[in-house]
């Protein structure tokens, strides 16, 4: 993957502070030293067990730290399980986790072999400690997602970090999700590979319907409790507030995020002007016209590769693994927590206020003077590929996002 240097420059929000919903506490981590604590923190702090899955965990500086923490945690006498993305971590050599099994880890990888299922992919991203303590987001275990690259030849700091999201959360909720995670671990153990069990899987898990939700989202011939709910939740709204690495949905949720207009509400989207994979810029160009005739206020984050994924409509908060494309609204294996609570949803406006800082406004001029012949060919064509193949083959095509 590629990586924008970028002088370490970031604006400094207020600390993290920890909220409270029901008898949970709740943070978020916006900056990357903040999201490396967190994650040390979970990890070192565990007990009795500890959780994993990740779509990439990757055998670098990043890797190797928290490898031998979990090894550390078994020599402890936790508990410590991990499941891995086949596609997501097929650059990481099956060796690299050895040393974690032989400490007495157990070690599973999504969808191994090809099969029925091997297109569909396991994008989620999770630490669950003790089932009390849980740590979720976009981000992976890679470096470029906390800043672990080395200072430049002049020994000056240099922010090679994404823009990412992390959100702790402290009490009862976290064993809703550690259900969940034995029904996933279940099914690699025992059907890895099968698709009708996959989809059984996704169809009959129950989200909840208190102020806390835990929305499965992936392969389904019905609507998923991830995609249903954002799609009831734009239908009755009257503020959006969004952050995504990947904005390319289909036409009904298209539809209903510029209805808000039409209702006296308002949307706000923050997207990727930057990015390691220009098809999925392109493929968000594709549909800024429609969105700006409808009022809609779009914006392209400029200071780093923008991988957050965060998505506020009135009081309801959404974070988790999930993009705002078809691919992880209908199609890869997604976690998405929705968080009912009007202090916490104004706490993520402001992580998104200060991102809207530091972007690009689009306006119709501006979108105008790119919206060549050109380039709507390029952003047909992307729009086309983000919403089919996964992520890491995209990555490799240069269709440019068209400047």
């Amino acid at each position: 993957m590629e990586n924008t240097k970028v002088k370490a420059q970031r604006s400094q929000p207020d600390a993290p502070q920890w909220f409270e919903v029901g008898s949970n506490r709740l943070r978020l981590f916006h900056q990357p030293a903040e999201r490396l604590a967190a994650l040390v923190e979970t990890l070192d702090a565990a007990e009795q067990s500890l959780k994993l899955f990740f779509y990439m965990f990757e055998d670098d500086r990043l890797g190797r730290m928290v490898l031998g923490k979990l090894i550390a945690a078994c020599e402890r006498g936790v508990a410590v399980e991990m499941m891995v993305d086949s596609f997501g971590s097929n650059g990481t050599p099956r060796k690299f986790f050895d040393p974690f099994i032989g400490a007495g880890g157990k070690f599973r990888i999504f969808s191994p072999r090809f099969s029925t299922s091997y297109f569909v992919r396991n994008h989620q991203k999770m630490v669950i400690a003790d089932d009390r303590r849980a740590l979720l987001g976009g981000f992976n275990i890679a470096n470029e997602y906390f800043n672990m690259q080395e200072p430049d030849d002049d020994g000056n700091p240099v922010d090679t970090s994404w823009e990412d999201l992390g959100l702790a959360i402290d009490g009862p909720e976290v064993a809703n999700l550690a259900s969940y995670y034995r029904v996933l671990s279940d099914w690699v153990y025992q059907q890895n590979g099968n698709m009708r069990s996959l989809r059984k899987m996704v169809r009959q898990w129950d989200a909840g319907q208190g102020r806390f939700r835990w929305l499965l989202g992936g392969p389904s011939n019905r609507l998923s409790r991830w995609a249903g709910a954002i799609k009831k939740d734009l239908e009755n709204g009257r503020r959006l507030d969004l952050v995504t690495a990947y904005f390319s949905p289909g036409q009904g949720l298209l539809r209903r995020i510029g209805g808000l207009s039409k209702r006296g509400g308002q949307s706000r989207l923050i997207l990727p002007g930057k990015t390691d994979n220009a098809a999925t810029i392109g493929a968000s160009r594709l549909l800024y016209g429609y969105l700006l005739k409808r009022r809609a206020r779009i914006y392209e984050f400029q200071p780093r590769l923008l991988h957050t994924k965060l998505v506020i409509v009135d009081d309801a908060v959404y974070i988790g693994s999930a993009n705002f494309d078809l691919r992880s609204l209908f199609i890869n294996v997604e976690m998405m927590l929705r968080i009912e609570d009007a202090g916490f949803a104004d706490h993520a406006r402001a992580v998104i206020d200060i991102l809207q800082k530091e972007a690009e406004t689009i306006t119709p001029e501006l979108h105008g003077s790119r919206r060549s012949l050109l380039n709507r060919l390029r952003w047909t064509i992307s729009y086309f590929l983000v919403n089919t193949l996964d992520y890491r083959i995209t990555r490799r095509f240069n269709f440019g996002s068209g400047k």
